[in-house]
């Protein structure tokens, strides 16, 4: 009898199948059985399977005709023979520690199953993965998800292994649907009377790029849809029997994530939508506390509330309003002792249309410029995509403050009153904003000498006060919008950057450079830049790109004459964006790294092969390159 048994059904993952099973054969933990179950593949998946169990005996193969994940990993159950159970999906990874961590976890405590965390895998990029980083972000043995309810988000299967005792003595198998590992996860989770908690990373959940190429990529088809309410109403249930306080918890993330995704759907779907479903969703959310609805953020929450009314129409209306930026109900206060804030939306009802906990500031900038030696700037502040007509004046505070000791230096504080202005957006179309516009001047003799010494980072900052409301916030805006960083000045000895952070926040770095770029530019592809060395140093310098997102770095030759020097990238050869959006810092390595202070004000933009770069400054003022 093996120690554990390892479930890996699959359907058509020809492409990942090898790096699956490869990552089970190099674990630790040896003594295992790897139970393969094939749901009627039309590609080579079962090939490669079978490739590998010549040379690893550990390894099984189970064909059957396409019947759903849920009965392929019941039939796996019924052939494993292990002492505990884990289960891997045919497209993700196990890092090499993870069974033997879990299983001496569980022989250490005697508890009944162990989880850990999960990072998600993007091609070759490993990355944190939001459900999972709360929940395990210490070790916690022999607990329970009633005393740690973060576990309410650890919905997933396969981060864990089973005791099969334990399994057997709850009845567990998985219903024949999609989305069959959360009830399954959850009844677990409530039954177990021990869980261990481990923190450390021990599945790798891969994100895959092919169009249509897994369940959740598939979601807004009315079967994925039905099969993933009745989940939520399955979970649901079995919260309210077995752990009542919790129901909340998973309201809140069911809200935020599953009724965002049937809302979506059933937006498109409009009067087509099969009454069923609408008939699932309605069951949901009938049991909802308040507390729970108002948890999610205001345009959501009307949209659900129009989903549950079953009033499609009206939310096909609101939900493109609402993509397009147009959904902008006015923001009123009620009460005199006890002032609270609302939404003002004809579709809304009061009871559901507080929001005095989500109330932010949003505040970007118009225009910045040096004008005498002075930096000026205008902007407008308001509450995100609330209209602010009903507050009708307020005061608008502005400030540098400086991130390690808090001092500040005022800028601007004076009152204003809301305009509409039409704003343009990252997709270039314009779009009305209702807020309160703002100037500020900043004239470096307010620094001391004190404050220069220190080469310090200040932060742009923004108060808006009145109405017995007060919130404070970072000036910031879609970083690849105008207006223009300007160019750095040198204010007794010390370097002024004004800076923009990849979020887009507003700041100024104060600095010494080692290197300065004098000219930015794109010629026929490539990134040209070129300035001066202060020092040049004993060895040749290279330019060396490093991305932000994982340390991946490369390598670029520097022409020099004298302390001159002159470098040229071929952005086509740069790596490929990995996710959204790929940053690199531009840095030169003479034996040390030098990260140059761009001087130029040009912020080119460029395409190359199909992909679209930013030349821009990062944090420090340093070159900086984004594709998106």
């Amino acid at each position: 009898m093996p120690v554990l048994s390892v479930i890996v059904p699959f359907h058509n993952v020809e492409r990942y199948i090898g790096p699956c099973l490869d990552s089970i054969a190099a674990q630790t933990l040896d003594d295992l059985e790897v139970i393969c179950v094939d749901d009627g593949s039309r590609d080579g998946g079962a090939a490669v399977v079978g490739s590998r169990l010549a040379d690893d005996r550990r390894i099984s193969l189970i064909r059957q005709d396409n019947q759903g994940v849920g009965h392929a990993r019941n039939v796996g159950v019924g052939r494993a023979t292990g002492r505990y159970l884990a289960f891997v999906d045919g497209d993700d990874t196990v890092p090499r520690d993870a069974f033997k961590r879990m299983v001496s976890s569980l022989e250490s405590t005697g508890s009944d199953l162990a989880c850990g965390n999960v990072m998600r895998l993007y091609r070759n990029l490993l990355m944190p993965s939001w459900a999972h980083r709360e929940a395990f972000a210490r070790p916690i043995r022999r607990t329970h998800i009633t005393r740690h309810p973060l576990l309410v988000r650890d919905r997933m299967l396969w981060n864990k292994v089973y005791r099969r005792s334990f399994w057997d003595r709850l009845g567990l198998s998985f219903p024949e649907r999609m989305y069959e590992d959360q009830p399954v996860a959850m009844a677990a989770h409530v039954g177990a009377e021990k869980v261990d908690v481990l923190a450390a990373i021990v599945y790798h959940w891969r994100q895959r790029d092919e169009e249509a190429a897994s369940i959740t990529q598939r979601r807004l088809e009315p079967g994925n849809l039905r099969d993933r309410l009745l989940s939520v109403l399955e979970t649901a249930a079995l919260l309210e029997r077995g752990a009542p306080g919790l129901k909340t918890d998973f309201d809140r993330d069911t809200l935020d994530i599953d009724m965002s995704v049937a809302v979506e759907a059933m937006a498109a779907m409009g009067a087509a939508a099969d009454p069923a479903l609408l008939d699932l969703a309605a069951r949901y959310l009938d049991g909802v506390s308040r507390e729970a609805w108002r948890s999610i953020p205001y345009p959501l929450r009307l949209q659900v509330h129009l989903l549950h009314q079953r009033r499609l129409s009206e939310l096909a209306y609101v939900f493109a309003q609402d993509r397009c930026g147009q959904l902008q109900p006015r923001v009123g206060a009620a009460g005199l002792l006890r002032r609270r804030w609302y939404g003002r939306h004809p579709m809304m009802p009061e009871r559901l249309s507080e929001v005095s906990d989500e109330l932010a500031v949003t505040a970007r900038l118009v225009s910045l410029d040096w004008r005498d030696g002075v930096l000026h700037g205008v902007g407008r502040v308001g509450l995100g995509r609330f209209e602010v007509g009903e507050l009708r004046r307020m005061r608008v505070k502005v400030w540098l403050e400086e991130r390690r000791t808090g001092a500040k230096v005022l800028l601007s504080d004076k009152e204003s009153v809301p305009t509409w202005e039409s704003v343009a957006q990252e997709d270039g179309g314009p779009l009305p904003e209702h807020a309160f516009p703002f100037r500020f001047a900043f004239d470096p003799a307010a620094l001391t000498p004190a404050q220069l010494a220190r080469h310090g980072r200040w932060d742009l900052c923004v108060r808006l006060r009145g109405h017995g409301l007060k919130l404070d916030g970072r000036v910031a805006g879609p970083r690849w919008l105008p207006p223009l960083i300007p160019a750095p000045r040198l204010s007794r000895g010390v370097w002024l950057v004004p800076v923009r952070s990849p979020r887009g926040a507003w700041g100024l770095r104060l600095r010494t450079a080692e290197a300065i770029i004098r000219e930015c530019r794109v010629d026929g592809g490539d990134l040209v830049f070129s300035g001066q060395l202060s020092d040049l140093g004993d060895g040749e310098p290279v330019v060396r790109l490093r991305r932000r997102s994982d340390g991946e770095e490369m390598y670029f030759p520097v022409t020099l004459a004298g302390q001159d020097f002159q470098a040229r990238v071929p952005l086509a050869d740069i790596d490929e964006c990995v996710g959204h959006e790929s940053w690199w810092e531009v840095v030169i390595d003479q034996g040390k790294p030098i990260r140059p202070l761009v001087r130029t004000r040009q912020r080119p933009v460029a395409t190359v092969a199909d992909r679209r770069f930013l030349v821009d400054r990062g944090e420090d003022g340093c070159l900086l390159l984004a594709e998106r």
